[in-house]
């Protein structure tokens, strides 16, 4: 008779949730919200260990399973745009993983068992960490080699701008191809779509679409009074581009990550930035 630790059954579930949670974000590209990962699986965890209390048996049901995932889908994407794809990517990796415990225990390999829908192990505690640990780490190679052989060599982070006492929070996408930079100070420019950054600015001073495809004509419109010095024109090459111009603000401060950056240039781009819309600002590598 196999005996069922609930510590153990609950960590274990809350891990292996985490970690499919943690590698659909990153597969549909969105911004990595730990903390909500993290409640997902623990809601994960807590549906595992349900399963196998007396008289609540009845949560096996496939209606009890597929209410249970979207719960957990919920907690870790809600508010995402693009919620439904990371939910069948999840559900893709977790059909996956789970082949592969199949796959482990008909070649005779144990610990690790797949029982009720759920995920149990016999081992000791701290040897479930360590897998995990091991897990994780050989996840995030993984997933390094393919952005590398893929091109996707940035990743999503949330942004804050702060201009006065206005503030406007985006995602931004490192992108290590995106070398610009303000030529005074040195500094890496993020560009960022010219309408999601327009909360900044009061009425008066707020670019319309025509600022954004005329710089020149918006930094003498705008760049007045107590704003003077506060707009100006950055040059820049792109593809299909040989000289242009973007209208930049200079902000009081910029907060990539939840960490402050003080002041920086932000360039406003007439244009969005992503096709799917999944980011809305484009920064250089972090240093």
């Amino acid at each position: 008779m196999t005996v069922i630790y609930i510590d153990t059954l609950f960590l274990l579930n809350a891990l292996v949730d985490y970690l499919l949670l943690l590698a659909a974000a990153r597969l549909a590209g969105e911004p990595l919200r730990r903390w909500r990962f993290a409640l997902g699986a623990a809601l994960g965890g807590l549906y595992a260990v349900a399963i196998f209390l007396p008289g609540l048996g009845f949560l096996a049901h496939p209606l009890c399973r597929v209410a249970s995932a979207a719960l957990m889908l919920v907690a870790a994407y809600g508010g995402s745009c693009r919620l439904l794809r990371q939910g069948v990517l999840f559900v893709a990796l977790t059909c996956a993983f789970g082949g592969g415990v199949v796959a482990i225990g008909l070649l005779g390999g144990t610990g690790l068992s797949l029982g009720n829908g759920v995920f149990y192990s016999a081992l000791d505690l701290k040897i479930v960490l360590l897998s995990a640990a091991v897990c994780y780490g050989v996840l995030t190679l993984v997933f390094q080699r393919l952005a590398r052989h893929s091109g996707a060599n940035g990743e999503l982070v949330p942004v804050k701008l702060r201009l006065g006492e206005r503030t406007v929070a985006l995602t931004a996408l490192v992108d290590t191809g995106n070398t610009l930079t303000d030529p005074v100070s040195g500094r890496p420019v993020m560009v960022a779509e010219g309408e999601r950054a327009g909360p900044l600015f009061p009425r008066e001073h707020r670019p319309s679409p025509g600022d954004l495809t005329d710089p020149a004509a918006a930094l003498a419109r705008l760049g007045t009074g107590e704003w003077r010095g506060r707009f100006r024109l950055l040059p820049y090459r792109s593809v299909g581009v040989e000289r242009g111009l973007l209208l930049c603000v200079r902000l009081d401060t910029l907060e990539l990550d939840g960490r402050g950056r003080g002041p920086a240039l932000v360039a406003l781009s007439p244009t969005p930035v992503s096709d799917g819309g999944g980011y809305q600002a484009l920064i250089g590598a972090i240093s």
